[in-house]
């Protein structure tokens, strides 16, 4: 008897849609940008409201970033699935500024608290939820006329990415903005060494390798023992990093900031892939540890991706690009490419505030940016590796984007319901769905 792959719901899929441009260039007027519906409290105060929607780590170092970002910037609101961790999250940031500080009216909690939170009359919101969560609540603010900042990765499964990338379109047209949390794109060493491979330094692409080998992530999201009183939906959610459904896997939550710099630079997502890894630690959980992915693009270059999570092991994060030129190193402070040419970037701005800066200075100027198209493609070439190494398969990255049913997206949502089984992928065993 096959395994299957995993949970999930078939229902009728979008066909892929052709991406809208810029908002930019719609006309001045604010009747014709067709401004979001707070228009960042825009008419009368100079002072964004946001709203975090996730208390964890990520969530409270985002609102300190944008808080650093801009003086003119107060958290509003707080969502959070668990009141626990609500309570957490709004104390800790209590403390470190007089604009972090929440009253507990402006604090939601449960599955919906998202949906409180973006009514709650916030500008902007934070989304630091778990993976899975994020398409949901990208799409409900910009319905609402709300500009996003989304942590990496958008989504988990084939049909969040499409969700993600129609959420997008609709930001487009409305004059929303959305940035993803990829802040390589928004750092100046990345931005000019990207610029420049663009511009033909190291001629044209034929090969690349693509790291994230690290120890074990146990110290960052460390083993939450059930407890008596936990469904098994809840004692997953509170363990979210390793579920596949929640959490991507590790190729798709953390190597996706590799990844999106591949996609980047080779100018878009791969054709194919053929992968392979496993699970040699772990004994909880169902992600694997490691995995080894070549990508190859529609001009046959062919891209080797690495990650790795055991401890006692060597790291390794970092991305290098052959060209019939030249061959550069992105990870250094100043892209390596060999030649004359002096270097712009001889200062590098803390990417993790940079990213707000662009995103705050975007809703200001009423001149849109929206990372939702590259934030579902970088996470969807995860997605395309991951569906490769599970089923030791090779897999074309547009029958994933267009045809793959796999969707975890559940009925309902409370800690009552049934998560999706926590099957271990077996190549060989696996089928892609």
């Amino acid at each position: 008897m096959k395994t299957p792959l995993s949970h999930v719901h078939t229902s009728a899929l979008k066909t892929r849609r052709t991406f809208i441009g810029n908002c930019a260039l719609l006309a001045s007027s604010p009747l014709l940008l067709n401004l979001p519906v707070n228009a960042f409290a825009a008419q009368g105060t100079n002072v964004l409201k946001v709203g975090l929607i996730g208390g964890g780590g990520r969530g409270r170092g985002a609102v300190a970033n944008i808080l650093k970002a801009d003086a003119n910037v107060q958290l509003w609101a707080i969502g959070e699935i668990f009141q626990d961790r609500l309570d957490r999250a709004r104390d800790e940031l209590a403390k470190k500024s007089p604009r972090s500080s929440v009253p507990q009216a402006r604090c939601f909690s449960g599955f919906d608290a998202y949906k409180q939170v973006i009514a709650s009359g916030v500008d902007i919101i934070i989304d630091a939820s778990p993976p899975h969560f994020r398409p949901i609540h990208t799409e409900a603010a910009v319905k609402a006329g709300v500009h996003v900042f989304a942590e990496k990765p958008g989504a988990t499964d084939p049909a969040g990415c499409r969700r993600l990338i129609a959420a997008g379109e609709l930001a487009a047209q409305k004059g929303i903005s959305i940035v993803a949390g990829t802040q390589r794109r928004h750092q100046s060493h990345y931005v000019e060494t990207i610029r420049r491979i663009k511009e033909g330094e190291i001629g044209d692409l034929v090969s690349g390798q693509f790291y994230w080998m690290g120890a074990s992530t146990d110290g960052f999201w460390p083993h939450q023992k059930r407890k008596g009183n936990w469904s098994e939906m809840e004692y997953q959610v509170r363990n979210w990093y390793a579920f596949t459904w929640l959490c991507g896997d590790h190729i798709v939550e953390q190597h996706v900031h590799n990844l999106d710099i591949m996609l980047w630079a080779f100018g878009g997502p791969p054709v194919k892939a053929f992968g392979m890894g496993g699970r040699q630690r772990r004994n909880w959980g169902n992600i694997w540890d490691h995995f080894a992915v070549e990508f190859e693009f529609a001009n046959g270059a062919r891209v080797s991706s690495y990650c790795r999570q055991i401890d006692g092991t060597n790291g390794r994060v970092a991305e290098a690009i052959v060209g019939t030129k030249g061959n550069c190193r992105l990870d250094t402070r100043r892209g390596i490419i060999k030649g004359n040419q002096k270097w712009e970037s001889t200062s590098s701005p803390d990417p993790y505030v940079q990213e707000h800066v662009d995103l705050i200075a975007a809703i200001r100027n009423n001149k849109p940016i929206n990372e939702a198209r590259s934030l579902a493609e970088s996470t969807l070439t995860g997605i395309l590796g991951r569906l490769s190494a599970y089923t030791g398969k090779e897999i074309k990255y547009n029958w994933v984007l267009e045809a793959s049913k796999l969707d975890y997206t559940l009925p309902d949502y409370d800690l009552k319901a049934a998560p999706p089984p926590a099957d271990i992928a077996m190549p060989g065993k696996t089928q892609a769905v």
